[in-house]
């Protein structure tokens, strides 16, 4: 996905027949005009579309039966131009099954203190409308993001850019199959999970194939296609001489090929967004997928390791939200600690598949053992990750409801070769520091797998769960672990009370 053109968010406008068909006119003229500049801005990543004015019952009923109907609608801006009673919109907010932005604006940006009269400020009462129609959502215990300021602000348009990615993702969710090649790792708590729940709520469905399943698809690519694939190997990363024609390890990267291009048919074919795979389960397979997995994940899928089938959907919404930003998004794990008291550091990598869309610079492809999973040497893409902003992201299965945790971390350039080190690695330090952040993060029972991003904001993920209607929890730079507590705590009564 290279573009978020493709998904619509209408602009609603509220208004009432009470004022006559010239401020009528007005009101449409000016909402046009809002819903153009939005639509031509820069920082807005979906087509804006403007709908008519909205005056009536029937109406805000019909629109919002539209909204759910439009397939390529994937959420609805609203802003009362003038006063917009509220009981107009209980039946269309009701059935209304997409997310919303509250747009709490004016068409004017200043007053106009010289020519300001009755005329003027019956066409221009947002302030007052937008509280109306608010307190009916309200009142009505809706889900919903609310953005206050003058719509030409670029730092307004910025926050309906978080909003719109946050809806690109929730939308792409919904009828998406997730592919699970084998069970999840034996024994391991965080990667179970209900799926039946989990479709109910996030709109996706997981099922399981077996191996065998793969492996037929595997064994039915040509020989062709994996030399062409070798050759784009060679084109792409820095190239290992044992893995270069010739060398004493080209079979490997061969059956990295035939691997990527099965797996790569598997999940078009069955219209997949994203998989996971387990080292414990690969009857039939050569090696497992590192290479394949990796850059699967850079073409957009989600990925989890050991089963982790919810990691792989939050991975897949993750690179949905951040399409056509600078930076990537990858399936991550929180693998050792740097506890220098100077310098406190967390390692994140994985046994091999880290996505190629966070790399700094020209990855290695190489091949090396695994040490687990009893299969031939596997080969991988190597490479550091720069420094900057990034977060990690885990949902987790509460029980009775799931949790998305988030923690900004401040992620740090590597200052020491790691020679011996054969797969993809990123150094961060978490806020607000070390020891709170991590103990934050295991009192809100965080996985040790997560989806890593360069380009997303605590923001967005906020947004998205919102949207999704899950628990929320952010670990930031000003988290301090006694409110933290208690927020839990809090957290825990809330969700039992309204189970």
């Amino acid at each position: 996905m290279n573009t978020l053109k493709s998904f619509e968010v209408w602009f609603l406008t509220g208004t009432q027949h009470l004022y006559g068909e010239e401020t009528l006119q007005q009101v449409a003229e000016h909402s046009q005009q809002i819903a153009m500049a939005l639509n031509n801005s820069a920082q807005i990543p979906v087509t804006v579309v403007f709908k008519p004015i909205l005056k009536t019952p029937d109406e805000i009923y019909a629109l919002c039966q539209e909204v759910n109907n439009a397939k390529n609608c994937i959420g609805v801006i609203a802003w009362m131009h003038t006063f917009s009673p509220a009981k107009m919109w209980i039946r269309g907010l009701k059935i209304l099954q997409k997310p919303l932005l509250h747009l709490h604006t004016q068409f004017n940006r200043d007053i106009p203190w010289n020519s300001i009269d009755m005329d003027f400020m019956n066409l221009n009462q947002s302030a007052h409308g937008d509280r109306e129609f608010g307190f009916m959502m309200t009142r009505m215990r809706m889900r919903r993001k609310v953005v206050v300021g003058y719509w030409e602000d670029p730092a307004v348009q910025q926050r309906i850019n978080v909003w719109a990615r946050a809806a690109a993702g929730w939308a792409d969710w919904q009828g998406a199959k997730f592919a699970r090649f084998g069970d999840n790792m034996r024994q391991v708590a965080v990667t179970e999970g209900d799926k039946v729940e989990a479709e109910m709520k996030f709109g996706y469905s997981v099922n399981t194939y077996g191996i065998g399943d793969l492996v037929k698809v595997i064994n039915e690519v040509t020989d062709a296609e994996v030399e062409k694939l070798c050759t784009e190997y060679e084109d792409s990363y820095k190239l290992s001489g044992s893995l270069a024609r010739g060398g004493n390890q080209r079979s490997s990267l061969t059956d990295a090929a035939r691997i990527e291009i099965g797996m790569r048919y598997f999940l078009q074919q069955g219209g997949f967004k994203g998989f996971t795979d387990t080292f414990e389960d690969l009857h039939g397979m050569v090696q497992l997928p590192g290479i394949a997995t990796q850059r699967l994940m850079a073409e957009g899928y989600g990925f989890g390791g050991e089963g982790d089938w919810k990691t792989s959907a939050l991975v897949r919404a993750m690179k949905v939200m951040g399409t056509g930003l600078k930076g990537g998004n990858s399936f991550m794990e929180d693998y050792t600690y740097h506890f220098d008291p100077s310098n406190q550091m967390v390692l994140g990598s994985h046994m091999l598949e880290i996505c190629p869309s966070i790399s700094h610079g020209k990855p290695a492809c190489e091949v090396h053992p695994l040490g687990i999973g009893g299969k031939a040497d596997p080969v991988r893409l190597v490479f550091n990750v720069d420094g900057g902003p990034a977060l990690n992201a885990s949902i987790i299965d509460m029980g009775n409801r799931f949790r998305l945790l988030v923690n900004e971390v401040e992620a740090v350039t590597p200052v020491h070769d790691l020679p011996k080190l054969p797969v993809a690695r990123v150094l961060w330090k978490p806020y607000p520091d070390m020891q709170t952040g991590c103990a934050a993060w295991i009192l809100a029972g965080g996985a040790h797998h997560t989806g890593y991003s360069q380009n997303l904001t605590a923001e967005h993920m906020e947004d998205f769960a919102d949207m999704s209607q899950i628990e929320y929890v952010l670990i930031g730079k000003q988290t301090n672990l006694y409110q933290f507590r208690n927020e839990l705590r809090w957290s825990d009564v809330y969700y039992q009370i309204n189970s």
